[in-house]
């Protein structure tokens, strides 16, 4: 049996949530960017290599758009599981996860991100309600931080 940090949260995902063109792992067209809890479960992780078409108006630097979907997608994620793991519950492939969405996200842009390289992304909570879930991010690549982002996220029902 995996381990929650060998588990992707985005695969936990009801069925009609799973074709987000940046993490979904049913859209054939889009990214499919992956967030793991970290093995001790106060985080979570994303990592990438950015394709060189996201480029900005900058070659070889990321294009800001992405950069805000990359923590779209991570910071939910991150949401979902931490709400999850708040009510006491484990992460397993048969788990089929709470859903969440953006209410609000904020990103601080600090330096380029370099296209040639993996990105990381970690996520933290600031707060876990019984609907909302606050969670802060921090976007590194070649060893320096790059971008900070904080998204309010709140829980929907399957019906949305």
């Amino acid at each position: 049996m995996s381990t929650q940090k060998d588990i992707v949260i985005q695969e936990t995902y009801g069925e009609r949530f799973q074709y987000c063109w940046g993490c979904g792992p049913k859209n054939e067209d889009g990214i499919h960017l992956h967030t793991v809890p970290s093995e001790d479960g106060k985080s979570c992780v994303c990592e990438f290599v950015p394709d060189k078409k996201f480029t900005g108006g900058v070659p070889n630097n990321l294009f800001g758009g992405m950069i805000a979907m990359a923590f779209d997608c991570t910071g939910t994620a991150s949401a979902a599981y931490f709400a999850h793991k708040n009510k006491g519950l484990d992460l397993t492939e048969d788990t089929v996860i709470g859903r969440f969405i953006t209410a609000r996200l904020e990103v601080d842009f600090k330096k380029p991100v370099p296209i040639d390289g993996t990105v990381k992304i970690t996520a933290t909570p600031e707060e876990i309600g019984e609907r909302k879930v606050i969670v802060n991010m921090e976007m590194e690549a070649a060893g320096e931080l790059r971008a900070k982002a904080r998204i309010v996220a709140v829980g929907v029902k399957d019906n949305m």
